[in-house]
């Protein structure tokens, strides 16, 4: 005290230093609430994941789509690097969550399209379906350089083929000629064969051509083809190669039971491509 009352310019310099301590201090205390407030929302990486995992039970449970669980591996992986990101420092790590919350809502948005889309695709394909009466027998058959087209895509074909009553009773018999003892995937296969025949530029442009084609079908050959009747399940199942059922690919042009053959150059010379029965076809 003797020392304040010798010199006031002390007591003065101390008093200014605790006044300016005191208003620094305040000051501190506002800029960190008003921080606090502008900060924004900050979710942690098990929080995201949660919300992932939400949205992952909703989308699933708002379909019954098949082809979603396929389709879905395209965004399944982004979700672990989401929850893995690298947590090196808390101020890193802070930064970065805004940037995960806005990636797993693209995400999220990207997935719900595509169950929008998969549904709309579902529900045109019933729509088609049920326009089509798959019981008979189409007029008309369409096919693009490659393929058979069932009829619900006809638009995309490239040339169609105007089915007769003559050419669908032959396609009957042939089948039950060749595969009477087959399973029914083998009769459609048989049918398969002869579309493909039709369709490709090396064969006859009918049917019929293709069918009577000089020593390429052993029942007409040999007279069986003209002493059967076609019974149900050839019958069905040449409706069905018709519509566009196929039991072997677009390629595959020949076939052979080889316990019973007795020319095996087509085995020797052409590319298996399955065994149905006890019939082997090749391309």
């Amino acid at each position: 005290m003797y020392i304040f009352r010798q010199n006031r310019y002390v007591a003065l310099l101390i008093s200014a230093i605790l006044v300016c301590s005191g208003s620094i201090s305040l000051l501190w205390g506002r800029m960190d609430n008003s921080e606090n407030r502008a900060r924004p929302i900050e979710l942690s990486s098990n929080s995201i994941s949660a919300i992932v995992k939400q949205q992952d039970r909703n989308l699933l449970a708002a379909t019954t789509d098949a082809s979603l669980s396929q389709e879905r591996r395209i965004y399944r992986p982004i979700v672990p690097l989401i929850s893995m990101l690298p947590m090196k420092k808390q101020s890193e790590t802070k930064a970065s969550q805004p940037y995960q919350l806005l990636f797993t809502r693209h995400w999220i948005a990207a997935e719900q399209a595509l169950v929008q889309e998969n549904t709309a695709k579902a529900e045109a394909s019933a729509q088609a379906a049920e326009a089509i009466d798959m019981s008979h027998p189409p007029n008309q058959i369409y096919f693009t350089r490659t393929e058979l087209l069932s009829q619900a895509d006809k638009d995309q074909a490239t040339w169609h083929y105007v089915l007769t009553d003559e050419e669908l009773h032959l396609l009957h018999k042939i089948v039950m000629a060749e595969a009477e003892g087959e399973p029914y995937e083998g009769k459609v296969a048989v049918a398969n064969v002869v579309l493909n025949r039709l369709r490709s530029a090396n064969y006859p442009d009918t049917i019929k051509e293709v069918i009577y084609q000089k020593s390429q079908f052993s029942p007409v050959q040999n007279g069986r083809m003209d002493r059967v009747t076609p019974n149900e399940d050839s019958i069905r199942a040449v409706t069905e190669a018709l519509h566009g059922r196929k039991e072997v690919s677009d390629d595959t042009y020949y076939f052979l039971a080889l316990s019973l053959a007795t020319d095996l150059t087509v085995a020797h010379t052409k590319s298996k491509s399955k065994e149905i029965g006890n019939h082997t076809f090749y391309k």
